[in-house]
């Protein structure tokens, strides 16, 4: 049966495990456990992606780090309000569904986390305890005043100068 289920270029990669297995009732061969089975030279192999990209996103992720880092908290606060804006506007386009780059979810997503995480580092150096953090968190919170995103404030910018041209 296992013959007829593989071909001879197959036969080189299975397990030796596989040649003494009961057949079971549904015709087809039984697997106790899960055996390892090998890549085998014959048969094409799914590629790896190269380390080479993995290295490269490290770089642009410890250059924007470094320059999160330089960065006051106020700064980084405004930074992380206009963010927000900018992932509201963006859920906003989707749901009227406008074109969008659905990409920029995760990078603003990526960026507002490093900033906080920034934030925090610099709170842990002060001293600062978890709980505390969260209670100045939700002060902070508080008292942010809306404000159009940079974005939304361009979008009128342009609209006002097509009006009065």
């Amino acid at each position: 049966m296992l013959n007829s289920l593989a071909s001879p270029s197959t036969l080189c990669c299975l397990p030796k495990a596989f040649s003494g297995i009961p057949k079971s009732s549904f015709n087809g061969i039984q697997l106790r456990g899960a055996p390892s089975i090998q890549p085998c030279p014959q048969m094409k192999s799914y590629r790896r992606p190269s380390p080479s990209f993995s290295v490269v996103m490290m770089a642009k992720r410890e250059e924007e780090l470094k320059e999160i880092r330089t960065k006051s908290d106020e700064e980084i606060n405004e930074e992380v309000i206009d963010l927000k804006g900018e992932l509201l506007m963006l859920r906003l386009q989707k749901s009227a569904r406008n074109e969008f780059k659905s990409s920029e979810f995760r990078r603003m997503r990526k960026r507002i986390a490093r900033m906080l995480t920034v934030k925090r580092e610099r709170e842990i150096e002060k001293g600062i305890g978890k709980r505390l953090s969260r209670k100045l968190d939700r002060k902070w919170k508080k008292s942010i005043v809306p404000r159009p995103p940079p974005s939304l404030k361009k979008l009128q910018e342009e609209e006002a100068a097509e009006e009065s041209a």
